[in-house]
């Protein structure tokens, strides 16, 4: 029953005009600022690596890497699985195009939830909440997103992480679901009782640690199979406009499986990437913007392209008719979808190797994930509660996530998904429909961003010159830490 409900409500929130919405907001956006995605990836590398922290905010880096840690997931391995499993191969070109476009989407939050930032707490705390309340002035819909946020950090989506951790480890270990869970809120517990500064820094460290592992193995299997390169790219083609004979009667459902599992990977216009792009310590939000712009290719364009060609590289996926439930590819007879594909792949090159690297990989994954969870629902609760009742609520969240966490790790694998796709399909809706509605500002501020390096300045961000209300941070102009300690000394 419970899981009838679920699977409708998925089907109700996932239909065909959210597809269509999300390819559309991302068109406007790449439309409007002239399609920055490719005009500035040049400054977008730039900025990776040139902000510092303060007390108040994280660098741009460790921003960056807080975002990644929530988009390098498990839909980067079991997602990109299960796309190419209902969607064939050609679902993963629309999981690139999809992330092409999803770009724009990405800065625009993300500049937004820097111009409408505050400082809570010592700390920056920014997001679609504080943007749809200051810029549209709709609290009661801030309300709505911080809640249903709260809902699918907290409870409905670090199940999917948990899950593919248990799964990954019993299939390569042979240790029982419920032992993975407790050694997973175990060691989650001490990470986020430390708060953002310790989930920044466990971040900057583990994530790349974990991305250049993955890519070295990703990159010795395309070695080994150099000779299938071309066969594997028209495949990808040919499959993504139905043109494969094999795979031309689920045309609908690879364009829906790729740009689903592709949106469930980068997190383009879900509103997550904007929550660490608010804590960054930065002198003009732009700066922000573009780098979480470039976060989504370094998520997709190598972690999920890897993942996808290790899979496809060595045959190693079955591929299945949804509707009528006929199977197009087997080539894993028997094979679970899921991590088993990409395991499979690795035991290819390596034997018996696959099963305990890629366990050890979902675990890196979707561990950084779920405490950049946390982190996002810390910040909505942080918005929805003031006051000295906020100490007990943060607490009581911590609990929640921990035990949703490993519900998720015993649960079916099935349901874990259908539960987190839930919680993706009501964050998109909401947080599309108000960065559409307020983009001006976001143009307002890269049009600004562009001017000033035309100048040869180090861009600096005042809200009041520009004309835009209720970005009280930004009213008197960027303040570097220097000037910000002088005035505090002179005081």
């Amino acid at each position: 029953m419970f899981e009838e409900l679920v699977s409708k409500i998925n089907g109700w929130l996932w239909s065909p005009p959210l597809i269509i919405f999300i390819v559309a907001v991302g068109l406007y956006f790449s439309l409007r600022t002239r399609f920055l995605q490719i005009r500035h990836v040049k400054e977008m590398v730039r900025l990776l690596f040139s902000g510092k922290s303060s007390n108040e905010g994280v660098s741009s880096f460790q921003a960056l890497a807080m975002s990644l840690s929530g988009r390098i997931g498990v839909g980067n391995i079991a997602g990109t699985a299960t796309g190419i499993a209902y969607g064939g191969p050609g679902a993963v070109f629309w999981m690139w195009v999809i992330t092409f476009i999803g770009a724009a989407s990405a800065f625009v939050e993300s500049t937004l939830a820097q111009i409408y930032k505050e400082k809570q707490d010592g700390e920056y705390r920014g997001g679609p909440a504080f943007y749809i309340e200051k810029g549209l002035g709709w609290k009661w819909f801030a309300v709505i997103f911080a809640l249903a946020t709260l809902l699918a950090m907290a409870v409905l989506m670090p199940g999917i992480q948990a899950n593919s951790i248990a799964e990954g480890i019993n299939n390569a270990f042979g240790v029982k679901s419920s032992i993975t869970g407790a050694i997973l809120i175990l060691l989650m517990g001490l990470i986020i009782f430390g708060g953002v500064k310790r989930i920044a820094r466990v971040a900057e460290f583990v994530v790349p640690f974990m991305a250049a592992g993955y890519l070295l193995v990703a990159l010795a299997i395309i070695a080994v199979n150099f000779d299938r390169i071309p066969e594997v790219f028209i495949l990808i083609f040919k499959s993504a406009f139905g043109a494969e004979e094999m795979f031309g009667g689920i045309l609908g459902s690879t364009i829906m499986w790729g740009v689903k599992r592709g949106l469930y990977a980068n997190e383009a216009g879900q509103g997550t990437g904007a929550h660490p792009a608010g804590a960054a310590e930065v002198s003009h939000p732009a700066k922000q913007g573009l780098v979480q712009a470039f976060s989504i290719y370094l998520d997709v364009f190598l972690i999920v392209t890897a993942t996808a060609f290790m899979i496809l590289f060595t045959n190693s996926y079955n591929t299945i008719n949804e509707k009528t439930n006929e199977v197009l590819v087997e080539n894993l007879k028997g094979v679970e979808t899921g991590p088993a594909y990409t395991q499979h792949a690795v035991d290819t090159l390596l034997p018996g190797f696959g099963s305990g690297f890629v366990a050890i990989a979902l675990f890196f994954f979707a561990f950084t994930t779920i405490f950049a969870y946390y982190y996002i629902a810390e910040t909505n609760l942080a918005y929805l509660v003031k006051g000295k009742q906020r100490k007990l609520a943060m607490t009581i969240l911590k609990i929640v996530l921990l035990g949703s966490t490993f519900y998720g790790a015993v649960k079916t694998a099935e349901t874990a998904w259908a539960m987190g796709d839930i919680g993706l399909g009501v964050m998109v809706w909401l947080n599309l429909l108000a960065i559409l509605i307020l983009f001006k500002p976001a143009n307002i501020a890269l049009k600004d961003y562009e001017e000033q390096l035309k100048q040869g300045k180090d861009p600096e961000f005042n809200s009041t010159k520009l004309g835009i209300k209720n970005a009280e941070f930004w009213a008197n102009g960027y303040q570097s830490k220097d000037e910000a300690e002088k005035k505090r000394i002179a005081n």
